[in-house]
Order: structure tokens, then sequence, then C-alpha cells
């Protein structure tokens, strides 16, 4: 295992890569986009995403992240998932992480070190995954679609207004994007505004800044929104997690 500590500064995103090792991608700071292929993941501090090897991936970030890479060897990925998935990162897991990232500065002791990575090792293949990904179309027309929801979630357009903008009847415009995205439109923009709150959030942003920047009619329209999709409101989701005693 290698933990790679590096930083990312606002509106930047790496290219298109995949590796010949397993990845597991955490934000220390800030947050993180990850996309692959039909889907992408807002990762905070809270959260992590783990990339089997070979998968092709992407990672940027709209308001700038400091971030830990930890790569896997092949020998020790078998008991990890076998699919891409974003999971809870506790104050445990987030520590060892943080010591790890140390080693390459300190290498007098090696043993110290193994046992700290196989603690992680344990604690990634006790992690539950988190079903909050961004699922993506595979069509051309829809991904220009999403890319601009997802570049401008404030986009007052209406579905009719995308259909003929696509050159599609709204009814085909539905159909197609429930058969590729597996939700509906609606949902998506729904889902989409939260993907980006969290950017927001993460990247220093108040709840009132980013409600009006994603467009809902006032900061408590937003807020029920987010409680309503994540279980709690932006506030508290966004708040470090403090190690229980």
């Amino acid at each position: 295992m290698t933990v790679r500590v590096q930083a990312i500064p606002s509106r930047t995103y790496f290219p298109d890569h995949a590796h010949e090792w397993g990845q597991v991608v955490y934000a220390i700071s800030g947050v993180l986009a990850v996309s692959i292929t039909g889907q992408s993941f807002a990762i905070s501090p809270q959260q992590a995403v783990w990339l089997p090897l070979g998968v092709k991936h992407r990672v940027g970030s709209l308001m700038g992240a400091e971030f830990r890479s930890l790569w896997i060897a092949r020998d020790w990925i078998d008991s990890l998932p076998r699919e891409p998935a974003l999971f809870g990162v506790d104050p445990l897991l987030k520590a060892l992480i943080i010591e790890a990232a140390r080693f390459e500065a300190d290498e007098n002791d090696a043993g110290y070190a193994a046992r700290v990575y196989r603690l992680i090792l344990d604690q990634l293949q006790r992690a539950e995954p988190i079903p909050s990904a961004l699922p993506w179309p595979a069509g051309e027309k829809l991904t220009q679609l999403c890319e601009a929801l997802y570049a401008d979630p404030a986009d007052p357009r209406s579905s009719e207004d995308w259909a003929s903008e696509l050159g599609m009847s709204s009814r085909t415009l539905t159909r197609r994007f429930e058969a590729e995205v597996g939700m509906s439109l609606r949902s998506w923009r729904r889902r989409v505004r939260l993907f980006k709150a969290i950017e927001m959030l993460g990247g220093g942003m108040d709840v009132t800044q980013t409600a009006m920047a994603l467009g809902y009619a006032s900061t408590s329209a937003f807020i029920y929104a987010f409680r309503t999709e994540m279980g709690e409101p932006p506030q508290l989701y966004m708040r470090p997690r403090k190690v229980a005693r």
C-alpha cells in the first residue's frame, strides 16, 4: 500500500485515467468529484470512494480540495468490492490514513507501517457502501443534457424545453432518460442539486449562498430538500464527525 498526498485547485479536473492497482480517494478538506462511466460521486471528509483496478475515472473539484490517494496492490484487494463504491469514513479510518501519509518521511519502523496498513485494510473491508452516486446516461444527447444541468443546476428549462432542444418529443425524452439513467429527469435534477450542494458547502459557501446558487426559491426550501434526501440538514451533514468516547 502507498499513500499519496495531493491537492487540487478550484475548477480543476484531472483527465480520465486508470491504474493497475486498487485506489481509495479521500478528501481531507474540501470536496472532490470522482466520475466513472455511468456515475459520479461527491466526497466530503466524511466519505471516500473505492476504485477497483482498471476502472477509468476522473477526479476534480469545484472549490479546491486536499486529498489522500491510497494505492493498494493486487495481492491485497481480493477481499474488497469488485465494483466502485462510496463509503463512510469514521474517525478511526481517517486517523489511520493521516498516519499512513507520514510514512514516506519516516520509514524507520517498517513493522509499524505494515500494521497500520493492515488496520486500514481491515477498516475498508468493514466499511458499508453508501447509495448516493449520481447516475449518468450513456447516449450522446442525454449526456449533453446532464452536462448542462451539472454545470448549472439552477437552469430553469423544463423537460419540454429540453426535449425541443434535443430534437425529440417530451414523452421520448422521459422514456429514454428513465431507461438510461434509472430515474426520472425530475429526480435526477434534484439529486444533481444536492451533489453540487455538497461541493459548494465543502468549499466554504454558506447555506444561503448555496441555496441561491442552486436555484432554490428560499433557504428553507433547500434545507428541506437536503434533509429529505440525505436524512439530516446540510449543517449537520457537513459537520466534522467526532470520535465517540
